[in-house]
């Protein structure tokens, strides 16, 4: 049990790493252009979360709040987000994905989908991705992570 776990979870680090690396060459597509890919993390945690705090952005994408300052500057100036104060602490800056930021959300999903169907078409069949999302869907729920 416990060597399979640790395979597991080496194989899931590997993949992750990776298969990050190679989607980031690999994607063809405009937005892909003309964002970071740590800019449509962002975006797409907005539109997951949102309204979300910067500074719950910074925790989740483990980074400094300097750095989600300057990415949501840049993506505000796009029309992609915009960021609403909180009436209770002005000082809590809470960020909203736009109409504008949620087609950027989509097309890139859309972008990463097609690239990965084609790369695992005829690879693997349809019962080994439900057996990939029932085991996924255990670990989500053993680590109480919410939608």
């Amino acid at each position: 049990m416990k060597e399979n776990l640790r395979e597991a979870v080496q194989l899931f680090e590997e993949v992750m790493i990776h298969g990050t690396e190679r989607v980031l060459k690999s994607v063809d597509s405009p937005v892909w252009r003309l964002y970071s890919p740590e800019q449509l993390h962002l975006l797409k945690l907005v539109g997951k979360y949102g309204p979300i705090a910067s500074g719950r952005i910074a925790v989740i994408q483990g980074v400094h709040k300097s750095a989600i300052s300057n990415r949501l500057k840049k993506l505000n100036e796009h029309g992609l987000v915009e960021v609403e104060r909180s009436e209770d602490d002005h000082r809590t800056k809470r960020i909203i994905l736009t109409d504008a930021g949620k087609e950027v959300v989509e097309a890139s999903d859309q972008a990463i989908y097609s690239y990965l169907e084609q790369l695992i078409d005829g690879k693997v069949d349809d019962d080994e991705i439900k057996q990939f999302i029932e085991t996924f869907r255990k670990v989500k729920a053993i680590l109480k992570i919410e939608d």
